[in-house]
């Protein structure tokens, strides 16, 4: 229904008031939008950062004994191939005497640090760290360190066994273990 106008123009003026509301109120949305989704995207993980989300190690030159470190997602990972010695003293070590007796294992969630639990196949002789030491987040010195032939965190102290078990020292817990898993010679974190 179409307004009549008075002799000053009110209703046209009314008329004319209302788009310009409308037309400014569309224009604040866009620009509110155009403001915040950079601020919302650059949230999201960068390219960078997606492609290193997963990696592959060839262990196959890895012999009894032996360890390697390799940095994944910017953090060092230890990979230690256990001897039988290594893998029999450390099954001989009483899990509810140890400071800290979860497994800190996502690939065996809410298991105790039983050497089956701790490697990264239950078949295997391998095992993988996160190389950040639980205390203050320094990197442990490893090929058999400390004092109980693991990994040895000298800014503070701390003593690891072969399994990465917490067993002296001011970190409360467990060398935690990333996500992995074996392939044959392959081992693949993430």
């Amino acid at each position: 229904m179409a307004h009549a106008d008075d002799k000053h123009g009110h209703v046209a003026d009314e008329d004319r008031r209302d788009i310009l509301f409308l037309a400014t109120g569309a224009t604040a949305a866009v620009g509110v939008a155009s403001a915040v989704w950079p601020l919302i995207d650059q949230m999201n993980a960068s390219a960078s950062v997606l492609a290193l989300s997963s990696m592959e190690v060839d262990i196959s030159a890895l012999e009894p004994g032996q360890e390697m470190k390799v940095s994944f997602l910017k953090a060092p990972v230890f990979i230690r191939r256990m001897t039988e010695e290594d893998l029999a003293t450390a099954a001989a070590e009483d899990v509810g005497g140890l400071p800290d007796a979860d497994a800190r294992n996502p690939n065996h969630p809410g298991a105790q640090a039983t050497v089956e639990e701790r490697l990264v196949d239950k078949d295997s002789d391998i095992i993988v760290l996160s190389g950040v030491c639980t205390h203050l987040g320094c990197v442990p010195l490893g090929d058999g360190a400390g004092d109980f032939n693991g990994w040895f965190c000298p800014c503070h102290g701390s003593h690891y066994d072969n399994l990465g078990r917490i067993r002296q020292g001011p970190a409360p817990e467990n060398l935690p273990i990333p996500v992995a898993s074996l392939d044959g010679d392959i081992l693949k974190l993430g």
